[in-house]
């Protein structure tokens, strides 16, 4: 079986996935939600934004919708993307996965701390 593109999923994948997560979002909107859940510590640049929409595009995780949160706010040409059922799906795997490293993490005692 060829080796899916999206697996394991980016760090960069994962945080557009958990940003779309709370609804549909235009590219300048994820690249904002993305560096406030990240604390600051994840900026996209607009070449890694929609390299990586254009990816999970692709692998049907998230699609684009032709519905506007406001359509009196003359934002007519930004695309809005929200997440699929597969990307939610994909999105609960991947932190399913980092959870149980992390409880890897805590049992040799690697964290501690604010992190444990």
């Amino acid at each position: 079986m060829p080796r899916r593109k999206l697996d394991p999923l980016s760090a960069t994948a994962f945080q557009i996935l958990l940003a779309l997560a709370s609804g549909d979002l235009h590219g300048y909107g994820i690249m904002r939600q993305v560096e406030e859940q990240s604390g600051g510590t994840i900026r996209l640049g607009p070449g890694t934004l929609y390299g990586s929409i254009k990816t999970l595009l692709a692998g049907r995780l998230i699609e684009e919708t032709a519905e506007r949160a406001d359509p009196h706010l003359g934002d007519e040409r930004r695309r809005y993307y929200r997440l699929t059922a597969s990307g939610r799906k994909l999105a609960t795997e991947e932190a399913s996965r980092l959870a149980a490293l992390l409880r890897v993490a805590r049992s040799k005692k690697i964290l501690r701390g604010a992190h444990v």
